[in-house]
């Protein structure tokens, strides 16, 4: 068996793993690029290693730098099957079109304007491949064993978000482990991470692999940013991901108005796409910590928004408001119009409540940038920018490690850590070979692991 590292090396975007043995090829996760533009620029590259010529895609989750490149492969031939849990595939068949469509209106939006140095832009795929590929999907359950070619798959539950899993494959007597993204255990939405059945190889993500999680309240905190906003009469603008954070940012806002914590001023969730992931959240509700009811309750209280006027209508709003729109490091969506009206006026908060890849806005905006790029024009940053830690969907190094202990990774096993920044990756092979006896290694892009029978 051999494994090719496509993606997700040396960065947090991209996850991409192609697996080959004498008879099969697989590919485990199929994500999209994002944040640096030497990055993004990796979706637009020939495909590698007719990787639109494998037997099947499996996918640990559907969050897009992990599936979002599936359409792409669609586009370009590829017509076999995609497995993954039901959730996933829920969550995906939203996902997909959504991006093709912010895609094509990007697409469409530089060429108007002459944003772009070519005189047609075109977008990776549109929202009709993103539909057409979630076609693909054959959904199985956690744990159940499934067969393609020569290689034995199960997925095994993780948190993180809904349906999210670890794929293992075994062939030729080997056992090999992808984490996918690892969730918490003490996550305020998310169930926590199941222990792993022993592994030969494991590759492991390293989001947080130089950082903690602050010990602290997030109740209370996200009390005192909204309160503190609230008094200058201003928004408060939280850029999210559709899948999860919004969910879960409806949840604790609704659960401070309830107990009187916060006014309760106008909260809109601006996106249509994590409307949708909203109702599939209260679907499958047994697989998350909140109830239907909860969730339910949630959608009383927040304006949902779903056409283009009910969002643009949203400006005229007087006084403290709260709006949730996607995305959730502020690359595209509907957040960005409301930064174009509010970013220059200091009476607007802008809340991040996420990890922000280097590169994005986001990151930008929390470095202090004083002025940032926004569909052609500068925009004066003179909101007040603040972050919500602790929400993280990402189990951090030291919760990484206890979950390896609790999953009985014998000792000597290879682990290959991928799915981190640089100095995230170096720090966490710094900490696993003092702390353990795993054998550690960072893979680069395009490299290739034997593994030998």
């Amino acid at each position: 068996m051999r494994i090719v590292f496509l993606g997700g090396t040396e960065t947090v975007t991209g996850s991409k793993y192609l697996i080959e043995t004498d008879s099969t090829r697989i590919l485990v996760d199929c994500g999209l690029f994002q944040g640096y533009k030497w990055l993004r620029r990796r979706n637009w590259q020939p495909l590698p290693l007719s990787i639109d010529k494998v037997d099947a895609v499996i996918l640990t989750h559907a969050h897009l730098d992990h599936s979002g490149f599936l359409p792409v492969l669609y586009k370009h031939g590829y017509r076999g099957p995609v497995y993954a849990h039901e959730a996933t595939a829920d969550l995906c068949k939203v996902l997909w079109p959504d991006s093709g469509k912010i895609q094509e209106e990007d697409a469409k939006y530089l060429g108007k304007y002459g944003l772009s140095k070519h005189e047609a832009p075109e977008p990776l795929y549109t929202a009709e491949q993103g539909e057409k590929a979630a076609k693909l999907f054959r959904t199985v359950d956690f744990r159940q064993s499934f067969k393609v070619g020569d290689i034995h798959i199960e997925l095994h539950p993780v948190g993180h978000i809904l349906g999210a899993a670890a794929v293992i494959l075994r062939s030729n007597g080997k056992r090999v482990g992808f984490s996918g993204d690892v969730g918490r255990p003490h996550d305020l939405l998310m169930k926590p991470p199941a222990p792993l059945p022993p592994v030969d190889v494991l590759m492991l993500e390293s989001t947080y692999g130089d950082r903690r999680h602050e010990e602290n309240n997030i109740l209370e905190k996200l009390a005192d940013i909204i309160n503190d906003a609230a008094k200058k009469g201003g928004p408060i603008l939280i850029p999210s991901f559709a899948v999860g954070r919004a969910q879960l940012l409806q949840h604790l806002i609704v659960t401070l108005m309830d107990e009187g914590k916060i006014p309760r001023i106008p909260v809109f969730l601006d996106s249509p796409m994590a409307i949708r992931v909203s109702d599939i959240y209260r679907r499958h509700h047994e697989y998350h910590r909140l109830t239907a009811e909860q969730c339910e309750r949630a959608e009383h209280v927040v304006e949902y928004t779903h056409s283009v006027d009910e969002s643009k209508a949203i400006a005229s709003q007087q006084g403290p408001h709260i709006i949730i729109a996607g995305s959730g490091m502020a690359t595209g969506g509907r957040i960005l119009h409301h930064f174009k009206h509010w970013l220059a006026d200091h009476r607007a908060t802008v809340l991040f409540s996420g990890y922000q890849a280097g590169g994005t806005r986001g990151d930008k905006m929390l470095q202090g940038m004083e002025n940032i790029k926004i569909h052609g024009d500068w925009i004066p940053v003179r909101a007040d920018i603040r972050i919500l830690d602790g929400l993280s969907g990402h189990a951090d190094y030291a919760e990484l490690t206890d979950w390896l202990k609790a999953s009985n990774i014998a000792a000597g096993t290879q682990i290959h850590l991928v799915h981190g920044e640089p100095n995230a990756l170096e720090c966490f092979r710094d900490y696993l070979s003092e702390k353990t006896q795993f054998s550690v290694d960072i893979p680069d892009y395009m490299s290739i692991l034997h593994i030998d029978d």
